[in-house]
């Protein structure tokens, strides 16, 4: 089932994403229940009671969107999950241009599939540090 994530769900999403390879930007928890909670959209997957899916944007809700993270537990891909979880954040908005960063491997494929296009516009100033 995906649905919006909600405060509680903070820590067995964080436990999640640290288990499936983001435990290098989720370590503090307080820290992680305030990026969950200033995210404008997010969307988790909850199978049996465990989270096998998570996903967030930032949003102003009118013109741009930006796809933070979309992680799917490796044996839950390719069955749904990471299209409907950002289906689930992207709805709604059809004026919304969605922008993501698809650096992992077989991200670029994945986000063609949903309709995501190469920019050749796009620029970031990465983080300091972590």
């Amino acid at each position: 089932m995906i649905r919006d994530a909600l405060p509680e769900d903070a820590e067995p999403i964080r436990l999640f994403l640290a288990a499936n390879g983001w435990a290098h930007r989720v370590q503090d928890a307080q820290r992680f229940a305030q990026l969950l909670q200033q995210s404008q959209r997010t969307a988790v997957c909850v199978d049996d009671g465990t989270v096998i899916g998570f996903a967030r944007g930032i949003t102003d809700e009118l013109s741009n969107g930006y796809l933070s993270m979309v992680v799917v537990a490796s044996g839950h891909r390719r069955q749904g999950v990471g299209r409907g979880l950002v289906e689930h954040v992207t709805r709604g908005g059809a004026d919304i241009t969605w922008v993501l960063r698809a650096g992992r491997d077989g991200a670029a494929e994945f986000f063609a599939a949903l309709g995501f296009e190469p920019s050749l516009v796009a620029m970031e100033r990465c983080r300091r540090g972590s």
